[in-house]
């Protein structure tokens, strides 16, 4: 990601804001040369002393004279911006790179570099430029971290001149800035089957014939390339060239992931907090499932989806799954908590029909949001849930006292409705959890004889 843009440092109005500018960027050794300058023509005034008239207007003209000369300097300098990366996981940094560029003529004074950075991702940076000649470029670079996921705009740049006495510094802004998107951590996850369909592409995918007998598929005309063993006999017989069978179609297994957002069902604040966990692990899941050729949505409890999703959610395995994760990063890294208070509008765009698997991170719920979640179930092939109860979550995991009751009957309720659900406690690994969701089905496939939510 690049920016670039020029500025001119030179003053062309010549009127009375020019000069007050030129004025206002004294600094305080400008301003102290001026103030003893003034001091000490007062002085040979009322002392009748000509040196000393001599030495006041000397002290007092240098700072005025390095105003002018620098409001007046012309050259113009261009400067872009360039981010790597442009989206960088939380946590992790992310380098700035600077760029410098004297298009005039003229060699340029001391320059001193400052871009605008937001408080969270560290101290603003600071460089100092010795004299760039013509056409000549300078290039810097600086590293930004947060441990806040967010979209945090950078620039404009800022361009502070100087003379060579230090008695004036003028600032000039770039109009151009860049924005740096922190996303929320991916964990990676172990390909474990979670429901009866395994992969996106594999043995247990689904496929959709054009007829189901034998006798009813519907052929087509040879092409060369077509496999030789795919000849419908019949056919070809009857229409008297040859004719293979349509080739299956396979239909691309479905994982919708539901984030709770509802400020009603977390406590606490910060990169630690139980939210911040609930954003990283539907990242990670979201991922995991694209990596695995799923088709893959992004849902909240707003009944919201990721802009420019289809009906079917973003596919995987193909040329732009690294896009369509790019996105849904992108819209996690802004997701903020909602004014919702229950589950009904992710129910309401649920129902239409089998989602296929459905995983859902979900902060504390009361009994009728675990109702609304049992008739989700029903929609679904699988489904698979992570519960952050406040009650266990603020506790230290080495605390084991207090009440339990809430969060484990709530997790009765999503278990008695076909769900594999799991609390997570403070400190867990989704990777681990991971690991035990599908422990626990294949446990319950075994227990039921069949194969398990």
């Amino acid at each position: 990601m690049t920016t670039a843009g020029a500025v001119r440092t030179d003053g062309d109005t010549g009127d009375r804001s020019g000069i007050r500018t030129a004025l206002a960027g004294l600094t305080t050794r400008g301003r102290s040369f001026l103030a003893a300058g003034v001091a000490a023509a007062i002085c040979a005034y009322v002392l009748g002393q000509s040196d000393l008239l001599r030495v006041g207007l000397l002290l007092a003209a240098l700072p005025l004279v390095c105003a002018v000369v620098l409001y007046r300097t012309r050259y113009r300098v261009a400067g872009s911006r360039r981010l790597s990366p442009g989206r960088v996981p939380a946590g992790s940094e992310a380098r700035v790179h600077l760029r410098m560029d004297n298009v005039s003529r003229l060699p340029t004074g001391l320059l001193m570099l400052q871009d605008r950075v937001p408080y969270v991702l560290g101290p603003r940076p600071r460089f100092v430029l010795d004299r760039v000649e013509a056409g000549g470029r300078r290039e810097v670079s600086y590293r930004v971290r947060s441990d806040l996921r967010g979209r945090y705009p950078l620039g404009p740049l800022q361009l502070r001149l100087s003379d060579p006495f230090g008695m004036c510094e003028l600032t000039r802004s770039f109009s151009s800035y860049d924005t740096l998107t922190v996303i929320p951590r991916v964990e990676p996850l172990p390909p474990v089957r979670l429901s009866g369909e395994a992969m996106g592409y594999g043995d247990g995918r689904q496929r959709s014939l054009a007829l189901a007998g034998e006798d009813d598929v519907i052929p087509r005309g040879y092409r060369y390339g077509d496999d030789l063993r795919r000849v419908h006999w019949r056919s070809t017989a009857r229409y008297g060239e040859l004719m293979v069978r349509r080739e299956e179609q396979p239909q691309r297994a479905r994982c919708t992931v539901l984030l709770d957002t509802r400020a009603i069902a977390y406590e606490g604040a910060g990169p630690d907090s139980a939210f911040e966990w609930a954003v990283s692990g539907a990242a990670s899941v979201l991922v995991h499932m694209l990596e695995r050729g799923f088709s893959v949505r992004l849902l909240t409890d707003t009944g919201t989806s990721v802009p420019g999703e289809g009906s079917d959610g973003f596919a995987g395995v193909n040329q732009e799954s690294a896009d369509a994760a790019g996105l849904m990063m992108d819209t996690l890294a802004v997701v903020d908590h909602s004014d919702e208070d229950g589950l009904s509008r992710a129910y309401d765009v649920l129902r239409g029909g089998n989602e296929g698997l459905l995983v859902a991170f979900l902060g504390d719920l009361d009994e009728e949001q675990a109702a609304v979640l049992a008739r989700m179930r029903q929609r679904t092939g699988g489904a698979l849930a992570f519960l952050l109860n406040s009650e266990t979550w603020l506790r230290e995991p080495a605390d084991v006292s207090g009440p339990l009751d809430r969060g484990e009957g709530r997790l009765r309720m999503l278990r008695e409705a076909g769900w594999t659900a799991l609390g997570v406690p403070r400190g867990a690994s989704l990777n681990e959890l991971w690991r035990q969701a599908d422990r626990e089905r294949s446990g319950l496939a075994a227990a039921t004889g069949g194969e398990g939510p």
